[in-house]
């Protein structure tokens, strides 16, 4: 009887740590030779492991992250891994809108993804830019959606309905949307607020219902109490940016990156 308890609990052991080898994995990813050292160093203030373990990320998923933007600093970390068992779309903006920006910066995540072929060359580069492109990956495909900092743009150019429920449309029934945004205080909500970076959470919980998601989740994994969320450029005059300048440099630094919510939501299975 105590060989069969022994052995129970260690079985019990084994199912509890099955992430073990998958996180060493996505560590890798996080870590590996193919990122520029400015960029693992940022892993310190944006926990992609924590993040994305948080999300629920596996690697034999479908993922479609949506605008990696010109850097595709999270899309660095997932093409690796899901590079083997996995499938991840890059659904990033484009130049339907006639937006110079847009255009060239969306043309500059091809042109590095082309350049590290041995890394990135299963991605599927896509775009999801309202009105004009709404499908970047098959309707009901995805397991996980997942878009980093980039709330305040869809709410500030009046396109965030529009890409949550292009979202919804990607997840299959049970998927997981991902959202990492600067988070404001309760009252920074609308077009003027998203002009500084920073919304509520409010905003990303009424946006989600609206298209249908369920509320699952948050997390502190991204949040920063020392930002006072009152610069004067905005999000923007923390690090890395530093819009303002040598202008209270240092005292930026010390804040550090902005604080983030860090949210998860479902597509109802009914």
């Amino acid at each position: 009887m105590k060989n069969v308890c022994r052995l129970l609990s260690l079985a019990l052991f084994v199912i509890a740590q099955p992430s073990t080898a998958a996180d060493a994995a996505l560590q890798a990813a996080a870590t590996g030779g193919h990122r520029a050292a400015d960029n693992i160093a940022r892993n310190s203030a944006r926990h992609p492991v924590a993040t994305l373990e948080f999300f629920g990320l596996r690697a034999d998923m479908t993922v479609v992250e949506i605008w990696p933007g010109g850097g595709g600093w999270y899309t660095e970390v997932l093409a690796p891994y899901l590079r083997g068992a996995g499938v991840l779309y890059a659904a990033n903006y484009d130049g339907s809108t006639g937006v110079e920006y847009f255009a060239r910066n969306a043309e500059v995540l091809k042109q590095k993804l082309a350049a590290n072929p041995a890394v990135y060359d299963k991605v599927n580069v896509t775009s999801l830019m309202p009105p004009n492109s709404v499908s970047p990956a098959p309707a009901g495909s995805a397991d996980l959606v997942v878009t980093f900092r980039n709330l305040h743009n869809w709410v500030r150019d009046g396109r965030a309905e529009a890409m949550f429920a292009a979202a919804f449309t990607l997840l299959k029934p049970g998927g997981t949307l991902g959202l990492v945004a600067h988070r404001g205080t309760d009252a920074m909500v609308g077009a003027e607020s998203a002009k500084t970076g920073y919304l509520a959470e409010s905003e990303a919980l009424h946006l989600a219902a609206a298209a249908g998601f369920e509320f699952v989740a948050k997390s502190e994994i991204n949040a920063n109490p020392r930002d006072t969320k009152d610069h004067p450029k905005g999000v923007w005059t923390l690090p890395p940016s530093y819009r303002a300048g040598d202008v209270e440099r240092d005292k930026y630094a010390a804040i550090g990156e902005s604080d983030r919510m860090t949210m998860k939501f479902t597509k109802p299975v009914q």
